[in-house]
């Protein structure tokens, strides 16, 4: 081997394997060498991770193709067919990961089982359903004999409970975790049912449950089960106890229409059963909210007790809807669970400072805590919470008695990556008491923290500690007084920024466009924005749209403009805007950023 190719190998190895995708492009484009060492190292590459943009068929092609060695392939499907998603398959693929599937039909699956008989790992997420779905689901999971974990989301304009309705597939025997979304309660009962040796499919009914049901000895063993459903009852907890005694993950969502029956609830029995899968160590029960209040109003302490005394390695808990649970039942989950790591309560009406009193002494070390509307919450609770110098993220969302007071004590932690305040009472202040501070934050969300002003921005940046040099993502949504002046600060001081959202900022104007797209003009180090929301930003005029061509916000992947006039009355310079930028994706639709949770039904461009 030559001089010249072992630097070459060098290159490769020590350097370019080292980068995404997106950097091996603009490095490609740097000169011929480099085009020529991009493409050397391209072969090597085995996991290629796509999500962040949204290809055309042309650009997937011409990326994944230069990839041979390539396992793990992650796409969002947003622009792309049936065929498109055909042409990058084949043996080779063990992990295949498809987002925001909005144009992709159900016969991918039966080409993803034919192209992929290798495949470990399969998620997919679809729109709607319709009666071809199980066909279609039987011939992929016929040929797809070592799959280990398969995530299927169906989402429709409303909560649709039916995507897997009288579902009969039968599952591989290698599948370890399985994500459903979303699934009638009864159908969940019959398809965990099938798990149990010798058990027949439809042999558990619902008021005449037979005990004991016996372990499955050989068969499916998952161990990660994640369901949406129409409704979380003891029928379903205790068929997935008896039946999965490995399981270690579980994660149940539920989206009632209406106040579910006392028998066809869940209630502290239920929770007893939890308690009887001694190895869980993650688990997730979530009642989300529909066009009314309603909750877990059949679980109290005494159910909290049972599953913290029989679930004592838990390392994750979220719960979400335990309207009757006070501070004792979340006591006994912080105390009792010795390596508690992710701590996250949600609408917990009856949860206070008093959970978190003296939490130091508690022996878990928490890393995340997420508390959600809890309106009893306040700064006193966090200011015992930040005694723990592990705490990395922090989520205090909808908690309105959160104050500065505390913001001090949030800033000496030197961990801490994740701050969201959303709809706390923080002022310019405390905003001022966070920009001194040590902690690394990226990830910053004020959203609706209307006591804050441009001058609160300013202070965040200028006061000469970490998180002006760290914070890459950044939400002052809806917040009244944020003007052009705040974003002038963020495009000249914050040079890390990647992420903006300014949605319902109505005193953000034209100016913030053009100091934004000349925001490498001001400091050259600046990293180009990947997404900026101005959802909403009614001042904003047309003649704006002139500033998103070419070549000013190179690298952009995501523009939220729903609502504004660059939506209603732009749709031809729009066009021309994203011929000019395939990767970019415009959405008119008023999603959240990056379209996580509306791209299913959206017109975006």
């Amino acid at each position: 081997m030559g001089l010249e190719e072992l630097h070459i190998c060098l290159l490769i190895k020590e350097i370019l394997l080292k980068l995404d995708i997106e950097s091996l492009s603009s490095l490609a484009c740097v000169s011929k060498a480099m085009n020529f060492s991009v493409s050397r190292a391209l072969p090597f590459v085995s996991s290629l991770d796509l999500s962040a943009f949204y290809p055309d068929a042309q650009i997937l092609s011409g990326i994944v193709g230069g990839c041979t060695g390539l396992i793990s392939l992650t796409v969002n499907c947003l622009r792309l067919e049936n065929s498109a998603i055909r042409n990058v398959l084949g043996p080779h693929i063990q992990e295949l990961n498809l987002l925001s599937c909005s144009m992709l039909s159900y016969q991918v699956f039966a080409s993803i089982g034919q192209a992929c008989p290798n495949l470990r790992v399969l998620m997919l997420e679809l729109v709607d359903s319709d009666k071809e779905l199980k066909f279609y689901l039987d011939c992929m999971l016929n040929g797809c004999l070592f799959l280990e974990s398969l995530s299927l989301k169906i989402r429709g304009r409303d909560f649709d409970s039916t995507a897997f309705q009288s579902i009969d597939f039968v599952l591989p025997s290698t599948l370890k975790s399985m994500k459903l979304q979303s699934v009638l309660e009864h159908d969940a009962i019959r398809l965990v049912d099938q798990s149990r040796v010798g058990a027949g499919r439809n042999n558990v009914q619902r008021a005449h449950i037979s005990f004991p049901i016996s372990p499955l000895s050989s068969g499916l063993t998952l161990q990660r089960l994640s369901l949406v459903l129409d409704v979380i009852s003891d029928q379903l907890i205790i068929v997935i106890a008896r039946s999965l005694p490995h399981l270690v993950e579980l994660d149940l969502e539920d989206r009632p229409h209406m106040e579910p029956l006392p028998n066809l609830d869940l209630t502290n029995t239920g929770l007893q059963y939890v308690a009887s899968c001694h190895h869980l160590i993650g688990l997730s029960l979530v009642r989300r909210r529909q066009n009314y209040q309603i909750s877990f109003k059949r679980v109290t302490d005494v159910g909290m007790f049972l599953l913290s005394e029989g679930c004592k390695g838990l390392q994750s808990v979220r719960l979400c809807g335990f309207s009757k649970v006070s501070d004792a039942g979340y006591t006994s989950i912080l105390q009792s669970c010795l390596n508690l790591k992710k701590f996250e309560a949600r609408n917990a009406f009856r949860l206070s400072d008093l959970a978190f009193l003296n939490v130091n002494e508690f022996p878990c070390s928490l890393v995340e805590v997420k508390l959600l509307s809890c309106s009893f919450i306040t700064s006193e609770a966090v200011k015992q919470l930040t005694c723990s110098s592990t705490l990395e993220v922090l989520y205090l969302c909808g908690c309105k008695s959160i104050a500065d007071s505390c913001l001090s004590s949030i800033s000496c932690l030197r961990r801490l990556t994740t701050l969201n305040l959303t709809g706390a009472d923080i002022t310019d202040y405390g905003l001022s008491v966070l920009g001194q501070g040590t902690p690394p934050i990226t990830h910053l969300c004020l959203r609706y923290c209307t006591r804050v002003t441009d001058e609160g921005v300013s202070l965040l940046f200028d006061g000469g500690g970490t998180i002006g040099k760290t914070l890459s993502s950044l939400d002052l949504g809806y917040i009244p007084n944020i003007s052009d002046k705040a974003v002038l600060t963020i495009a000249m001081v914050g040079t890390e920024i990647t992420e903006l959202c300014l949605r319902c900022c109505l005193s953000v104007t034209d100016s913030s466009l053009e100091v934004l797209a000349a925001r490498k003009r001001f400091r050259d180090e600046c990293k180009p924005l990947r997404r900026l929301d101005l959802t909403s930003c009614s001042g904003l005029s047309i003649d704006s749209l002139v500033l998103l061509k070419r070549p000013s916000f190179a690298g952009l992947h995501w523009l939220g403009i729903g609502n504004t006039y660059l939506s209603s009355k732009g749709y031809g310079a729009l066009s021309d805007i994203c011929n000019q930028k395939p990767w970019l994706k415009i959405c008119l639709e008023c999603c959240e950023m990056g379209c996580y949770d509306g791209w299913q039904f959206h017109g975006g461009k």
